[in-house]
């Protein structure tokens, strides 16, 4: 186990990391093993660090570099298969790069799979005791916190059940609070947190806030951009190779407008949106603003052929699930726009208050042609909006909450005559 002297240098590198891996075709008989390997031996076999086309080699990850200081999180996001839990197996040693380099210094606390590292037929208390020696702990020093141990994971009456009989949900529960617990310098968690409920996700979220700031360096896979958005300071998107990697924000809007990327659909080319802007009262472009800021999306249409009776569409919806937390239309003479022209160009200023508490949505414009009921054009994401928000633990809309204290005067107790019982 290395740990760094210096707590100002990082305590987790990944140095221009490539991983290969192959998707060919497997030999379930000696039929089709044998013509493998010859057409192997006659083709030669290439370098470790180069792909071999005629076996399937793909690269699971590209050219891949970061680093995370004590006291910093990393959070990595994109779509199934972008190579994020690749990334925390090289990070864990699982798997080791095909070029590159990659290093964790001090006690590593990792959870990447439910039940990773456990052995089904030890009880969960004896996998606590496991755990704890992998990492070089000693027995007294794991019986110190065991009762913390069992008390996070809320597992009680059934530490002593053999781990193969436990739920996911369970084996998720012991496995972070066994990584929380046994003081890391580096903390490692894959998106198995998803299976906890809400209440377990908040503890989880809370104690790596805590570790955050007594110096704990925090790489943190998620789909729950929510929680990405929160916990941490910089954030990574990617897919394959870095797409983008930033503050955290700022890989968040990366993210959503990359997976979600621009798209029209629709029954034909009647209409097209042509740009979409979103300023703040100012016009000055945003990214990440306070609940109940006065926001403009600025929308340019041009009309490719003429219609009439149709109205425009304006979603907002949490980038976490998809969640619509909005959905309006304007009818089209609301804005003067009954019909429309071939060649004609508009632009509609759609002004909004961001009522809405901390995460990441994104906003969905479109026209729709009501005598057909079908979409002429749509453009999500048209705008990505993160919203900073302290105070909620969950939920959508910002209510303006307020709290007025009033002081109430203390009422003396009477002593009442022993007459008058």
């Amino acid at each position: 186990m290395r740990r760094r002297s210096d707590p100002a240098e990082p305590a987790v590198i990944f140095d221009g990391v490539w991983k290969k891996f192959r998707r060919g075709e497997r030999a379930d008989s000696l039929r089709d093993l044998i013509p493998g390997m010859a057409k192997r031996l006659v083709r030669g076999r290439p370098p470790d660090d180069e792909l071999d086309e005629g076996t399937g080699d793909f690269w699971a990850l590209r050219d891949v570099s970061f680093t995370v200081r004590p006291g910093q999180a990393l959070g990595i996001i994109g779509p199934n298969g972008a190579g994020k839990s690749t990334i925390l197996k090289l990070l864990t040693k699982i798997l080791k790069p095909t070029r590159g380099s990659c290093a964790v210094y001090g006690r590593t606390g990792a959870l990447i799979e439910v039940a990773a590292g456990f052995h089904p037929d030890l009880t969960g208390r004896e996998n606590i005791y496991l755990q704890g020696a992998i990492l070089g702990m000693k027995r007294a020093e794991i019986a110190r916190t065991m009762d913390a141990i069992i008390d996070f994971a809320d597992l009680g009456e059934f530490i002593d059940t053999p781990v193969k009989r436990f739920s996911s949900g369970m084996s998720a529960r012991l496995g972070f609070s066994i990584a929380a617990h046994l003081e890391p310098d580096v903390l490692i968690i894959d998106e198995v947190l998803s299976v906890g409920d809400m209440a377990f996700q908040q503890r989880c979220v809370d104690r790596m806030k805590s570790f955050k700031a007594r110096g704990v360096a925090i790489v943190f896979v998620s789909h729950n951009l929510q929680q990405v958005a929160t916990l941490c300071d910089d954030g990574i998107f990617l897919q394959r190779a870095v797409q983008a990697h930033g503050p955290v924000q700022d890989a968040l809007a990366a993210y959503v407008s990359g997976v979600g990327a621009r798209h029209d659909v629709g029954t034909g080319t009647a209409v097209e949106i042509l740009e979409a802007n979103l300023t703040d009262g100012d016009g000055e472009p945003v990214t990440t603003v306070e609940p109940g800021t006065p926001l403009r999306l600025t929308v340019d249409y041009a009309a490719r052929e003429a219609i009439s009776d149709f109205h425009f569409g304006f979603i907002v919806y949490r980038s976490t699930d998809n969640l619509v937390v909005y959905d309006g239309g304007i009818q089209g003479p609301e804005v003067g726009l009954g019909a429309v022209r071939p060649g004609q160009r508009f632009r509609l200023q759609y002004d909004f208050r961001a009522h809405l508490t901390r995460g990441q949505y994104h906003i969905e414009c479109h026209v729709f042609h009501n005598p057909s009921q079908q979409h002429i054009c749509k453009l999500s994401p048209a705008a990505v909006l993160g919203i900073a928000e302290s105070r909620t633990y969950a939920g959508i809309a910002d209510v303006e909450l307020a709290c007025t204290p009033a002081m109430l005067e203390q009422a003396s107790a009477q002593r009442v005559p022993a007459s008058e019982w």
